[in-house]
């Protein structure tokens, strides 16, 4: 799978563990910054990885700042980006499989690389399941977001 990266300076060095552990696994990695721990603009990052899975560069995202918490705001901001601060194992998979999440966020000033391991692994082994409650419910999520 095509997995696009980013974080901003607080998530630099989670950023390169996490893409080592996707190549680690055979997934391609597009990682789109930070690429050094000076101070950085979260916004930036969550832009260009959300815009990276719209474009087709990568089929999932996942983003990582200090708790998380910036990021997703500023990657649901991004029309057809579905994107949760996950902290433990069943949301991140049921993310997928119920909500069509195309990004994991993680904070990494919240959890250890263990977990954040953990995480990208149930994420990336999960697939939304396609059942008519949760496509019924994405698109009322699709109408919120059209009509704003």
């Amino acid at each position: 799978m095509k997995i696009v990266i980013g974080a901003d300076h607080a998530g630099f060095q989670m950023k390169n563990a996490v893409g080592d552990l996707l190549r680690s696994l055979g997934h391609t990695v597009l990682d789109v910054g930070a690429f050094n721990e000076n101070p950085s603009d979260y916004p930036d990052f969550a832009v260009l990885v959300g815009n990276a899975v719209l474009e087709g560069k990568g089929e999932r995202g996942i983003l990582i700042c200090g708790s998380g918490v910036g990021v997703s705001v500023a990657a649901n901001k991004i029309k057809g980006i579905r994107a949760a601060v996950c902290h433990d194992t069943y949301s991140a998979h049921q993310g997928v499989e119920h909500d069509d999440m195309n990004v994991l966020v993680l904070g990494s000033r919240v959890i250890g690389m263990k977990l954040a391991e953990d995480l990208v692994k149930a994420y990336l082994g999960a697939n939304f399941t396609n059942e008519e409650r949760h496509k019924r419910r994405l698109a009322k999520v699709a109408a919120i977001e059209a009509s704003r």
